[in-house]
């Protein structure tokens, strides 16, 4: 800014007194050199006048009188960072699928699925539940689609038992570990009262956990053994090792063919998502 409206001054000083420079002569009858000079001292003149005018106009024009193209091109600049992070996600998955479903459970179809859904959850967050139920919603009508669950445990003792309990219940019966993931997105496995005293608010989710994992029908000892074994480890791993390769600060977050999505979206935009493939 101050260097602009320094060039301002330059420029009107030139404007105003740039012929006081040209040595004196005749001025009745000016040489013509002199004459070009002259024209070419008050052009440039003008023009560190007009650029400098335009220059400080220009952030109350944006912010002022025409907000919307700053939003314009911010919206542009966004659309381009995601283009190209889509397309960095896009290559990953096509070579390392197999590996991000490899310890992951999977709701849906398991065997034969055309199209795979990658959801970056946890239980804990409302967001996620409220996309859960939406992603039933596509399941309830085609038979075409997995959905890996990458259990992104980031809120803690209200994560860490359900996140670990239905990665090991998927070593016991992948099944067994859907049902057991719906029931937790469903269903409350703590209760404001439980977050009154935060000293055991891990040992009453965890057995909160057990009760529906009991429920469908798991067999409990080996489930809490799972729970601290390698494999668990290895997936909590691998979750957040992709976490941090693709930006992802929060949840809910979708992979979904070719499109990424943070946050919670709806069914009808899920299945447009899905039929792009």
């Amino acid at each position: 800014m101050t260097w602009t409206i320094l060039v301002l001054v330059i420029g009107i000083l030139l404007f105003l007194f740039g012929g006081m420079l040209l040595p004196k002569g005749d001025e009745k009858k000016p040489s013509a050199g002199k004459i070009v000079v002259k024209k070419s001292i008050t052009l440039i003149a003008i023009i560190l006048i007009a650029g400098s005018v335009c220059r400080l106009y220009m952030p109350y024009y944006l912010t002022a009188v025409n907000p919307i193209i700053v939003q314009e091109m911010i919206t542009g600049m966004q659309e381009q960072q995601n283009a190209e992070k889509n397309k960095q996600i896009r290559k990953f998955v096509r070579s390392e699928g197999d590996r991000m479903m490899r310890d992951a459970p999977i709701m849906g179809n398991r065997k034969d699925a055309k199209k795979t859904i990658y959801v970056w959850t946890d239980f804990s967050c409302p967001f996620c539940r409220r996309v859960h139920g939406e992603i039933d919603r596509v399941l309830a009508d085609r038979d075409d689609v997995r959905v890996v669950i990458k259990n992104f445990s980031i809120h803690g003792d209200l994560s860490d038992a359900p996140a670990k309990a239905v990665i090991a219940a998927n070593i016991q019966d992948p099944e067994k570990a859907a049902k057991l993931t719906d029931m937790l997105m469903t269903r409350d496995y703590y209760s404001q009262e439980d977050l009154s005293d935060q000293s055991k608010i891990a040992e009453k989710v965890e057995a909160s956990v057990m009760k529906f994992a009991e429920e469908v029908g798991l067999d409990t000892k080996k489930l809490k053994e799972d729970m601290e074994g390698e494999v668990v480890a290895r997936e909590l791993r691998n979750v957040r090792d992709l976490a941090q390769r693709f930006e992802i600060t929060g949840t809910p977050f979708l992979i979904i063919g070719e499109q990424a999505f943070p946050g919670a979206i709806p069914a009808d935009q899920i299945e447009s998502a899905l039929d792009a493939e």
